[in-house]
């Protein structure tokens, strides 16, 4: 991957920042490259599906729906009620519940304000 000059410059001044060169009161992230501050890559969505009780519930169907291209995939609650989905894309949000015997949990959203690799929340369905 190439750095820009700015980019450069921009990781020499936080060394030397860094190395305590710099004033301790000066700054370098307004140097930074807008690209730092976001999510790249995949990450893991997991959990349990409970019910009211919070007993698992085994053979939830969950969803995990694809914001921008509507794209739904799904998964069937082991017997420990637990799910997972492996390479969710960090760059897009995702909406993600459960359903069972016509219930359904209520839907959580897997932002892409979240950094977390691991996205870990339970979906209780009543």
């Amino acid at each position: 991957m190439r750095m820009s000059r700015a980019s450069w410059l921009a990781a020499i001044i936080c060394g030397l920042w860094a190395l305590g060169a710099l004033p301790a009161g000066s700054r370098c992230t307004f140097l930074a490259p807008a690209a730092w501050g976001q999510n790249f890559g995949a990450r893991t969505v997991s959990g349990a599906v409970l019910d009211g009780n919070e007993q698992p519930v085994v053979g939830a169907t969950v969803f995990l729906k694809n914001s921008k291209t509507k794209a739904i995939r799904s998964y069937i609650s082991t017997a420990d009620g637990h799910f997972h989905f492996a390479q969710v894309d960090m760059n897009v949000d995702f909406d993600l519940w459960a359903e069972k015997d016509g219930k359904k949990s209520a839907t959580k959203t897997v932002s892409t304000w979240d950094d977390r690799k691991e996205f870990v929340t339970d979906l209780k369905i009543k």
